[in-house]
């Protein structure tokens, strides 16, 4: 999946690539190949880089033709102004390649050559473009401090001397500012597509929290199920293997929990991980789980098992409960059944609950010391750790350990708000 995303954003980029400069497109490249060799030129490169030479081009052209007309230019001054200003067009195009050097040279040629002043500006735009503003700040102040002396060695005789030097000054910063906010506007956009790329991150794993966080649940969801109902298999079936000899009726009886028991287990399993498989949410897989309404008949399929179950309900309407602290009590309920089934076998457990709205939801579920020794069980303590974390999740308390007697106790309040009626 992530390898066609790629590809598909590489194609995207590949597409519009041509239409930024080269250095922008050389950091917004998906591929990382790209990284640690010098940009090639992009379609808009090559349209600017032409423009500009045309421009200087043409420029200087105007400037060598004013210059001819001043008679007051030695001819071997002259000469030289316009071999260095020739020169310096076609180095317009190694701008990208070396800004900082070009802009030096330009510098210094610029104090003996005039008509090289518009490829100066161009090399001078390229810094404030491509590098940090250290670099603007030395040679964009090196030209500005050399203006008035080579105004004073080289003065216009059409224009005053100060005239001259503010005009140059002028134009020298607005080149530096020009370049300047279009480095800033290449920031900018890099600036934002990092806090895209961070966002689409953060996005991406807190999907993937969610959906740990979802099979964890199921996985708790699973255990509370299966290990109910596994151990009424093993609960029958031991009792199937300790006594071949028992009446017909009894082993008739003992094989249809057998056959029920795993039948709904199959079934809760094919629940739940159809919930996996259709990628339900999280509100129509919830109404699919118990709620504290059907702790009835969990102490009726128990029963069924041959389990001595006294229950104690004074919840008066336990639909008003809310669905979370219900499924809540009825998941702690389930295990603690099922530990004193696998603990305690053939001891009468008492499960009583009580609560109203404000005053929270008591749950206690209590079984007197095993009348025979119980079967080691592998995984032993590790339903009452989930069943802590359950209690706390939904902001209650649980605990568990041995009575005075012997045996063992399981006591959990869960928080019921008491609600508000509207008018």
């Amino acid at each position: 999946m992530k390898s066609d995303e790629t590809a598909s954003a590489s194609r995207e980029f590949n597409g519009r690539r041509w239409l930024l400069p080269s250095a922008l497109a050389h950091e917004l490249a998906p591929n990382a190949l790209s990284e640690g060799r010098r940009p090639r030129r992009t379609a808009r490169d090559w349209v600017v880089d032409v423009c500009c030479f045309l421009l200087v081009g043409l420029l200087f052209a105007v400037t060598a033709g004013t210059m001819v007309d001043d008679p007051g230019v030695p001819d071997g001054l002259l000469t030289a102004d316009l071999v260095l200003g020739a020169l310096c067009c076609p180095a317009v195009w190694l701008r990208r390649r070396w800004p900082v050097g070009l802009a030096v040279a330009m510098v210094l040629v610029g104090l003996v050559s005039d008509s090289s002043g518009w490829a100066a500006m161009v090399a001078l735009f390229t810094v404030a473009v491509h590098r940090p503003f250290r670099y603007i700040a030395w040679i964009g102040g090196a030209q500005l401090a050399l203006l008035p002396f080579y105004y004073w060695l080289r003065p216009d005789p059409d224009v005053p001397y100060a005239a001259a030097v503010a005009f140059a000054t002028l134009l020298t910063v607005s080149v530096i500012g020009w370049g300047m906010f279009v480095r800033s506007k290449r920031m900018l956009m890099l600036s934002l597509r990092d806090r895209a790329h961070r966002a689409e991150t953060e996005a991406r794993l807190r999907a993937e929290q969610a959906q740990r966080l979802a099979r964890e649940a199921i996985a708790r969801e699973m255990h509370d199920v299966l290990a109910h109902r596994l151990t009424l298999l093993s609960v029958h079936a031991g009792a199937l293997e300790f006594r071949p000899d028992a009446p017909g009726e009894e082993i008739a009886r003992a094989a249809g929990v057998i056959r029920e028991s795993a039948h709904e287990a199959l079934q809760d399993l094919r629940e739940i991980i159809g919930v996996l498989r259709a990628g339900e949410s999280e509100e129509s897989a919830g109404e699919r789980r118990p709620t504290l309404a059907a702790l009835d008949a969990l102490v009726a399929e128990c029963r069924e098992a041959g389990m001595k179950v006294e229950l104690d309900h004074r919840v008066a309407d336990p639909a008003t409960v809310p669905a979370s602290v219900g499924r809540t009590a009825y998941r702690i309920a389930q295990e603690a059944l099922t530990n004193a089934r696998k603990h305690a076998p053939g001891a009468e457990v008492t499960l009583s609950l009580t609560g109203t709205p404000g005053d929270g939801l008591t749950l206690a579920v209590t079984n007197p010391p095993p009348t025979q020794e119980p079967a080691p069980v592998p995984g032993s303590g590790q339903g009452l750790i989930g069943l802590t974390e359950r209690a706390t999740l939904t902001g209650g308390r649980l605990e568990h350990g041995r009575t005075s007697d012997g045996g063992f106790r399981v006591r959990a309040w869960l928080p019921w708000a008491q609600t508000v009626p509207t008018r």
